[in-house]
């Protein structure tokens, strides 16, 4: 068994070692007893690793890949402080970074030599949320939206904007605030669809009903939002009676599968949703909105794609497993393949990718900001997996691992579109 000062000497050694490809280093490692490893000479520090424990490094990198990583900072093995942007560009050097079995073997043995500690026991590692069956029943669908959305209300308000979109907003200028943003983004949706007075719209996976609360009171629309989470229902289910909409808006608990109707929807909206329906089931997707709308009808889809070429990861996702437990992220290819199988004619695809960087930028700090409330409602654990996963995608949208495609599609009246020559509306 190691002394507390071999503890610290092989960890430093370690470091030395698991970071000797990644110069110039510009990051600090502070371990336990308050031990500096500085960054190197002349270089900022971008961020500090704070490593809890003795055995920090072990639950880090064993077993290793992006899993036991991110469960290491959810579990406060570690933390970062400082520009938690920065962190990500060194996570994807080091995972893809072609290490050789004899540095593995190396590296194994001083990893294991290290205590098997960790600050949180595995007996009460709550947030996985072990949701178990076949993906994408309504059973495990309706899981994994109440793991994901039922937390509570006001944990979302702390870091959303006034409306609650809980997707990617529109910005003119980067330092346009979430507010601002977001109600450019509802209204830039409103227009791409061209509401009329009077048309029927759908919202297949609604949140928290701004998007439908905007459409009834500025384009007269009768709106009926559907959604997994019971918690959704009723913040917007309240929303739409203190906006006195209620005759003309309505949510329901209810699976997208099973929202009856046969061409009855003028226009579907339906953000977040492709990512998380799944790849083997868009196709009922699709089939699904293509019943639900009339000849002629407009449904924009506002969802997440990966890139064609990006690196599949064969390890275990930590996002899968404690954020998104259903979801699946497929090239944009796919979906409109898939689209277009089921009678769609594809008109418009904008992809809106740095917008969602600067999205998850104001995410990540306003949710930084209201760190101690977030902590009281959720837990540390809950706020941390919603501080890296938030802070993760901002950075495959800045790389250009992900994007976030509008995709407007038609169900054409035997063969006419009912759209004008031009998008100069969208702009007007």
């Amino acid at each position: 068994m190691q002394t507390k000062d071999s503890t610290i000497e092989t960890t430093l050694s370690l470091l030395q070692d698991l970071f000797d490809f990644y110069h110039p280093r510009d990051f600090a490692v502070r371990l336990w007893d308050g031990t500096v490893w500085p960054a190197d000479e002349g270089q900022p520090t971008h961020f500090t690793l704070v490593l809890q424990h003795p055995g920090a490094l072990r639950a880090m990198f064993l077993p290793p890949g992006e899993l036991a990583l991110g469960e290491a900072y959810i579990y406060n093995d570690y933390d970062i402080e400082g520009g938690f942007e920065h962190v990500f560009g060194l996570a994807d050097r080091f995972l893809s970074h072609p290490w050789g079995s004899v540095e593995m073997e190396r590296f194994g043995s001083r990893l294991l030599s290290l205590p098997d500690t960790s600050r949180v026991a595995a007996t009460n590692r709550s947030a996985d949320p072990k949701i178990q069956g076949e993906l994408h029943t309504r059973e495990t669908d309706r899981e994994s939206a109440a793991y994901i959305y039922d937390l509570p209300n006001s944990f979302y308000q702390l870091f959303l904007d006034r409306s609650m979109q809980y997707s990617c907003a529109y910005y003119a200028s980067p330092e346009d605030g979430i507010d601002a943003a977001q109600a450019r983004k509802i209204d830039y949706v409103c227009h791409k669809l061209r509401l009329r007075p009077g048309e029927r719209v759908l919202d297949i996976g609604c949140g928290w009903g701004g998007f439908l609360i905007h459409a009834v009171r500025q384009y007269s629309v009768e709106g009926l939002g559907v959604t997994l989470s019971v918690n959704q229902v009723n913040y917007a289910g309240q929303r739409f009676r203190e906006e006195g909409i209620e005759n003309r808006c309505h949510v329901e608990l209810r699976d997208y599968r099973d929202v009856a109707g046969q061409g009855i929807y003028d226009k579907i909206y339906s953000a977040g949703m492709v990512e998380q329906v799944g790849d083997a089931m868009l196709p009922a997707y699709f089939k699904q909105a293509w019943q639900l709308l009339r000849p002629g009808g407009i449904f924009l889809v506002h969802g997440i794609a990966i890139h064609s070429t990006a690196p599949i990861n064969p390890s275990p996702s930590f996002v899968r497993r404690y954020v998104y437990p259903n979801g699946d992220i497929v090239p944009i290819s796919t979906t409109l393949k898939i689209a277009e199988s089921y009678g769609f004619e594809v008109r418009d695809v904008e992809n809106l990718r740095e917008h969602y960087v600067y999205t998850l930028r104001d995410w990540v700090r306003r949710l930084e900001e209201k760190a101690d409330e977030a902590r009281k409602l959720v837990g540390d654990v809950m706020y941390r997996i919603w501080r890296i996963s938030n802070a993760a995608s901002m950075y495959y949208f800045t790389i250009g691992n992900t994007h976030l495609y509008q995709t407007l599609l038609v169900k054409t009246d035997h063969g006419k579109s009912g759209l004008p020559l031009t998008r100069a509306d969208w702009y007007a």
